[in-house]
């Protein structure tokens, strides 16, 4: 995890979060499909980390995938999301986390739609957006 100042230490997170949101964040946990409150959302606006408020994704690259969970076909800034592979559950994926606090995210595919061909496939419990500047 990346040392930040601003990083929330696990006993504030362990107030400020939900269960979920932390067990998502903290311990690579994964809402079930369907559940999240982001899996269908089109507002406009910006996603940010749950835990450090970082910016991660922009509405404009959020598609449906059909899959239950929020999608995106890039992020924010290529410095926005770091990557590293997970073996868990007996398949090879690589995790995309928070590359600011190191929060899990959720996983990225490369079954997405042009321009990247990417698919980062999101748990709502990880992100807090906010609307756009009307």
């Amino acid at each position: 995890m990346a040392t930040d100042a601003q990083v929330p230490t696990d006993a504030e997170l362990r107030e400020r979060l939900t269960d979920l949101q932390y067990q998502v964040t903290q311990n690579a946990g994964t809402e079930r499909a369907f559940s999240g409150i982001y899996h269908d959302t089109t507002d406009d606006g910006v996603y940010h980390c749950i835990v450090c408020d970082a910016e991660l994704f922009s509405s404009e690259t959020k598609y449906d995938a059909g899959c239950g969970w929020p999608s995106f076909y890039e992020a924010l800034t290529p410095d926005s999301v770091s990557f590293k592979q997970d073996t868990s559950h007996g398949m090879v994926r690589t995790e995309a986390n928070c590359a600011k606090c190191g929060a899990h995210l959720g996983h990225i595919f490369p079954d997405g739609p042009q321009p990247t061909g990417d698919r980062f496939c999101m748990n709502s419990a990880s992100l807090d957006l906010k609307p756009a500047d009307g």
